[in-house]
C-alpha cells in the first residue's frame, strides 16, 4: 500500500466497529507514539485485544501488524517535530545501551540499503554525471555536510562543480537559474524533507537537466521529482538523522566515477602531491622506533 494510511483511516472511519475506531483514533491522534508500539502495547493502550489490533491491520489491506506499523512510521517521520522525535526515541531506547543501539541500527540500515539500491539507476547516475557539462550538488540543513563531502571529491574530477547549501529558497534559485539540459543535478534530502531542495529540483527538471536524487525512498518528495533515485535508509534517531547509509552510497558514487576517470585522476594527483610536498600541506609521518 503506497497511499497515506491517515487518509485511509479517515475515509473508513464510518465503517469501523467501536474497537476499530478506538485504534484508528489513537493512531491518528498519537501517531508519534503508535508508530513505535508493538501490537500488544497498542492493544493495551486503547483497551482492546491484541488479536483485534492484528485483524484491524489485515482489514486495512496489510499482511499483518508489522506492515501497517511500517506504513505509519513512513508517514509520520516527516510530520514529527524535533520534540516529538526526542520523545519517541526515548520511548524506544528505554534502558538499552544507546551506543550499541545506534551502531546496530546503522548497521541494519547499511544492510537494507545494500540490498535495495537499484544498480541500473546507480550506473545511469554515474554516466549522467560523467556526461554533464556542469554538476550541481544541492543539500541543505542536515544534508549540507553530505553535499560538501561529495563536492569536495568531485572537484578533483571535474572543472565545473557547484555546491549549493543555502537553505533559503530565493538564494537557491538565484544559484540554479542557469541550469540547462547539459547539466546534472545531484540533490540530497531526507526526512524531514527540505521544501527548498524539492522546489529547486522541480525547476531543474523543467530546464531539461538530469536530476539524481539521493533520498530514503523513491516515494519521497525528492524521489518523485528525480530522474534517477539512489535510495538510502535514513530512519530517525532522536532529533538526529542517521546519514550513515546515505554517506556510504555517496562514497560508492565517488569511487565509481573515479574508476571511470582513472587516467585523468592519476595525472591530477601526481601534480597535487608535488604541490602538497612543496608547500608542506600535510604533516610528515614520523616513524615510531
Amino acid at each position: 500500500m503506497n497511499h497515506d494510511i491517515f487518509s485511509v483511516l479517515q475515509e473508513k472511519m464510518p465503517q469501523f466497529s467501536k474497537s476499530q475506531r478506538l485504534i484508528a483514533r489513537y493512531i491518528m491522534e498519537s501517531y508519534d507514539k503508535a508508530a513505535f508500539m508493538t501490537a500488544h502495547a497498542l492493544a493495551q493502550k486503547v483497551g482492546v485485544s491484541e488479536s483485534t489490533v492484528v485483524r484491524f491491520a489485515v482489514e486495512l489491506g496489510y499482511d499483518g501488524y508489522p506492515s501497517m506499523q511500517k506504513a505509519v512510521q513512513k508517514m509520520v517521520v516527516n510530520r514529527l517535530t524535533s520534540v516529538q522525535r526526542i520523545e519517541a526515541a526515548n520511548d524506544r531506547i528505554g534502558n538499552q545501551d544507546v551506543l550499541s543501539m545506534v551502531i546496530q541500527g546503522d548497521m541494519e540500515k547499511l544492510r537494507q540499503t545494500a540490498e535495495t539500491v537499484d544498480r541500473s539507476q546507480f550506473r545511469a547516475a554515474v554516466d549522467a554525471i560523467l556526461d554533464a557539462k556542469r554538476v550541481y550538488i544541492l543539500g541543505v540543513r542536515s544534508a549540507a555536510p553530505l553535499a560538501n563531502f561529495l563536492g569536495y571529491y568531485l572537484n578533483y574530477m571535474f572543472r565545473n562543480v557547484h555546491i549549493l547549501t543555502a537553505s533559503g529558497t530565493s538564494e537557491m534559485f538565484e544559484q540554479i537559474v542557469g541550469v540547462n539540459s547539459e547539466d546534472a543535478v545531484i540533490a540530497l534530502s531526507f526526512p524531514r524533507y527540505s521544501s527548498t531542495v524539492v522546489q529547486a529540483v522541480q525547476y531543474c527538471r523543467t530546464t531539461g537537466a538530469t536530476v539524481i536524487g539521493v533520498t530514503d525512498t523513491e516515494l519521497s518528495p525528492l524521489g518523485r521529482s528525480s530522474d534517477y533515485v539512489l535510495a538510502a535508509k535514513s530512519n530517525m534517531v532522536s532529533l538526529v538523522d542517521s546519514l550513515v547509509a546515505p554517506l556510504s552510497v555517496i562514497n560508492a558514487l565517488i569511487v565509481a566515477i573515479a574508476a571511470k576517470k582513472e587516467r585523468e585522476l592519476a595525472e591530477t594527483f601526481n601534480n597535487l602531491e608535488h604541490i602538497w610536498e612543496k608547500y608542506h600541506i600535510y604533516e610528515k609521518q614520523v616513524d615510531i622506533p
